[in-house]
């Protein structure tokens, strides 16, 4: 019997080496003379039969040509396929059908193939990774690996003893992509990608780089999911949701760890899961007034001390909490209770561990093979080559499967620094010049903008946020007009400024006047984010409430003071979890916020104040729909640094919608203290931070003042006031 197939063929396959197994594999003409030829690896399996695929009668008993089970059969006189499959036989006289996974054809299509060549498949997330499937009437999942430069690539799992020798795949040349169709894979089955590289070298198993669900740390196995049929009920959110999104809109931002927000203490301190918090957390931040919540990166990560800021898994999110159809539920419930999601999203930069990205196919395909443009230093990480076409489009599929399959209303892209720039935190001869000699990443520009403009195009409604902390230009200005494509970008500047600022003991705060008023010189370069985020509480800076001067009451004046002075600067608003109760201790990611603090009437007031301020921020359109144009803004008095007290003015659309703002930020209380307003009439005192209900000395203006006709600071009227200590006040014109 010719079987067919040649000596280095059965061997490449008993060696777990052949880089074109469905060339072997399956059922194949066998030559001009017709018939048809199966053939199989079997490894561990005493004898084997073709059978029928409707009858289960014995078609053949396969030949095993080779004693480690590579398996032969033979039908002369038929000269189309057939429907069959295999039943294996075992030592001690066990057996059982199965089916040829070799007899399937190709998952991806001609048009699949050539996007992913040309690196602008948007949604390679539904060809690439693990996919429930049927192929002919048969039940299964489909898989697929980019890993261009490999010379096999098996996919291995529960389904088939993590054996690579069984089901090594079929590449396709024109993009290097390794696929095939498993049947008997089902959901829940965990799986990796065994690869040999290009040298012949076995590579550490490798996780899917598109798997929508993984094993918990330290294990790190995938597992096929099903993101099909969840039933949303956000309708309502996800047609308005454009309204909310604007320049002009009110947002105020509770940025958030999931692990560490809240556990509970009496199952071993566990963290909450998604649908826990989709009740605690959803209802807290909609009490406190929020309009979004920013999650730190979800996207599944093997170190927590890295606060998912080190990914292996951008598809996934993690499995501390739950099932991704869990976080669906989260996000849902968000956007029933009003409240946005913004997600941090991690594009600049991925972890050395073996499962992961790097030296994927044997060859440096995601990073740079050059460390001084492949490695972050700092962080212990590589960096993503993101002038490779096929880099660029899995991370921006991967920005819009988040927006497709989770509705998420916003992306926080995580360092954009040191995206952009080649010579981010090196020294010199620690990095390469682009090719115009300059130290711009011109393949990370263009894939943000691109992003960007993606996002925008392609999800109604949803937007972009930069954490960029140097003074490039445009970053949120349109890709048209020579801008980056962001929305948003934090204003690192203010914060810095303005919390040293604070930090000060009041005697010295006269000197350092400008830390408070240089960033109005630049608020309107950009559309800002006014951002305490979680990098202000940690690695020895203490807590926020720990870094105001003084006694505790003072701490707490002072805290209550900045918030105000925050919730009225042109700009949105985010602010890290625990520091609008003022959380005494630094934060730790392995805890829990200190909520036992509530019981003290000082932290309850720092809460109801930035309850009461988030209402204001949203109620007041002057507070809000000009945070990002120049004339939504005008200072009263910018120079009184001897009593350290600034005056100022928000403006709405229409021209008369005002507010007066005036922060004392000395403990000393100021008397018939007078400013100019632009309006005459009655001004009724909405906010005052040293209101006993927060827990101040209860100083103010008796809830309203009227306006004298004597002109101040270049308006025809003026107020004479009674500024309380170390607070804000905020007035607004009742008429006029």
């Amino acid at each position: 019997m010719k079987h067919q197939v040649i000596d280095g063929d059965v061997l490449a396959l008993v060696n777990s080496d052949h880089s074109d197994p469905f060339s072997v594999l399956g059922p194949h003409q066998m030559g001009p003379s017709g018939g048809i030829v199966i053939r199989a690896f079997l490894p561990h399996t005493l004898r084997a039969e073709v059978v029928d695929y409707a009858t289960g009668d014995v078609m053949a008993e396969m030949v095993r040509i080779h004693q480690d089970g590579v398996y032969v059969a033979e039908f002369p006189k038929t000269k189309e396929r057939f429907a069959y499959r295999l039943r294996l036989h075992f030592w001690g006289g066990g057996s059982m059908d199965v089916e040829d996974a070799y007899r399937f054809p190709p998952v991806l299509g001609e048009m699949d193939q050539y996007l992913l060549a040309e690196g602008t498949h948007i949604r390679s997330y539904e060809k690439l990774g693990a996919h429930p499937a049927v192929f002919e009437g048969v039940k299964g999942v489909s898989f697929a690996v980019w890993a261009p430069n490999a010379r096999r690539v098996s996919v291995i799992g529960d389904f088939n003893d993590w054996d690579g020798r069984r089901n090594p795949m079929r590449v396709h040349h024109s993009c290097g992509v390794w696929e095939m169709f498993i049947p008997g894979a089902t959901v829940g089955s965990h799986y990796k990608f065994e690869i040999r590289g290009p040298g012949g070298n076995l590579m550490p198993l490798k996780a899917d780089p598109y798997a929508f669900h993984a094993e918990r740390a330290p294990q790190t196995a995938s597992k096929v999911y099903d993101l099909s049929g969840y039933q949303w009920t956000d309708q309502e959110w996800m047609h308005t949701r454009t309204d909310r999104s604007t320049r002009n809109a009110p947002m105020s931002i509770y940025e958030v760890h999931l692990g560490s927000w809240r556990r509970n203490p009496e199952q071993g301190n566990r963290s909450l899961t998604y649908r826990e918090l989709a009740d605690e957390l959803v209802s807290y931040v909609k009490d406190l007034g929020y309009t979004h919540i920013e999650m730190m990166p979800v996207s599944e990560h093997p170190f927590e001390g890295s606060w998912g800021y080190q990914p292996i898994a951008l598809f996934a999110p993690t499995c501390r909490f739950g099932e991704p159809n869990d976080f669906r539920y989260l996000v849902n419930r968000c956007h029933e209770a009003g409240i946005g999601v913004i997600l941090d999203w991690v594009a600049g930069h991925f972890p050395e561990d073996s499962h992961g990205l790097g030296f994927f196919d044997g060859t440096h395909l995601y990073e740079h093979s050059d460390p001084r443009q492949g490695r972050h230093g700092d962080w212990g990480t590589l960096i993503y080559n993101y002038s490779r076409s096929e880099v660029a489009n899995f991370l921006l599929s991967n920005a819009l499967f988040w927006m497709e399959q989770y509705h998420i209303d916003g992306l926080r892209v995580d360092a954009v620094a040191s995206m952009i720039y080649l010579d981010y935190s090196r020294q010199a001869g620690e990095w390469i010049p682009n090719e115009y000699g300059g130290n711009e990443n011109l393949g990370a520009l263009a894939f943000l903008k691109r992003t960007n403009e993606m996002v925008y195009a392609q999800h109604s409604g949803a937007f972009t946020i930069a954490e960029e902390s140097t003074a490039w230009p445009m970053v949120s200005r349109p890709t048209y007009l020579g801008g980056l494509g962001f929305g948003f970008k934090w204003n690192m500047g203010w914060m810095h400024d303005t919390l040293r600022y604070m930090s000060l003991d009041p005697i010295y705060r006269r000197f350092h006047h400008d830390d408070l008023t240089f960033g109005l010189l630049y608020a309107f370069h950009e559309n800002f984010v006014l951002a305490i985020s979680h990098d202000e509480v940690v690695h020895g800076k203490g807590s926020l409430i720990g870094r105001m001067p003084g006694d505790e009451w003072q701490k707490f004046a002072n805290l209550r003071l900045y918030f105000a002075f925050m919730y009225t600067q042109p700009g949105k608003k985010l602010l890290f979890m625990g520091s609008e109760f003022g959380v005494s201790w630094e934060w730790n990611h392995d805890g829990s916020l200190d909520w036992s603090l509530l019981q003290y009437p000082v932290h309850r007031g720092a809460q109801a104040a930035i309850r009461d301020l988030n209402h204001l921020y949203r109620a007041t359109p002057a507070l809000h729909e000009k945070d990002c144009e120049s004339d939504g803004f005008a200072w009263i008095d910018c120079h009184d640094h001897d009593q350290s007290i600034l005056s100022y003015l928000r403006r709405g659309k229409n021209h008369d919608d005002v507010v007066i703002v005036i922060c004392n930020f000395t403990p000393a209380p100021r008397e018939f203290y007078r400013v100019g307003v632009p309006l005459p009439g009655l001004y009724a005192e909405v906010f005052n931070s040293d209101s006993e209900i927060y827990g101040g000395s209860n100083m103010g203006n008796g809830g309203a003042v009227l306006a004298d006709e004597i002109p101040m600071h270049g308006h025809a009227w003026s107020l004479s006031l009674t500024l309380p200590p170390l607070a804000g006040v905020v007035l607004r014109p009742t008429q006029g």
